[in-house]
């Protein structure tokens, strides 16, 4: 997997308008952040990461309403576009990547199959984008797919 070369590219856009990513990540358990930090120069785009693998965590660390999750689950639009914002406004960043899915092997459904991926991104000049996806293979794969997904669209985002 070619990240890095995504990576350089989407800090380039950040740093041109000098702008800071956060991100909310359930279902890849931080593995945008870890990426992110893998690029030395990250700390002058990347401003943190929210891992917030659990409900409470998207309740308590992202202002997710419990109502939210009640009624669409955590694996839902409404969720994920909650996430999106809910990172903007609890940190310093002018853009976000919110993913939450069911990477497996357990936890799929007939309506919310292993694979099922919600990706939101949400930023000051940016209105909120959703968009589902499904991914197959294992659980890692399925998780390095997410991560790639959601860096290639929020560079599409940004460009002009």
């Amino acid at each position: 997997m070619a990240l890095k070369p995504l990576i350089i590219e989407l800090g380039a856009q950040l740093t041109a308008r000098e702008w800071k990513l956060a991100t909310a990540e359930s279902c890849t358990g931080g593995g945008v952040a870890y990426y992110l930090t893998k690029i030395a120069g990250s700390s002058g785009w990347f401003e943190r990461g929210f891992v917030s693998y659990s409900n409470l965590a998207k309740v308590e660390m992202l202002g997710v309403k419990q109502a939210t999750l009640d009624n669409y689950g955590a694996v839902s639009e409404q969720t994920v576009r909650a996430m999106a914002d809910g990172v903007l406004s609890h940190s310093q960043a002018q853009v976000s990547i919110a993913i939450t899915g069911i990477a497996g092997p357990d936890g799929g459904s007939k309506d919310k199959p292993v694979g099922t991926v919600w990706f939101g991104w949400a930023g000051i000049a940016i209105e909120t984008q959703t968009t589902a996806q499904l991914f197959t293979g294992n659980r890692n794969e399925i998780r390095i797919q997410s991560i790639q997904f959601a860096l290639e669209t929020l560079l599409t985002i940004l460009k002009p």
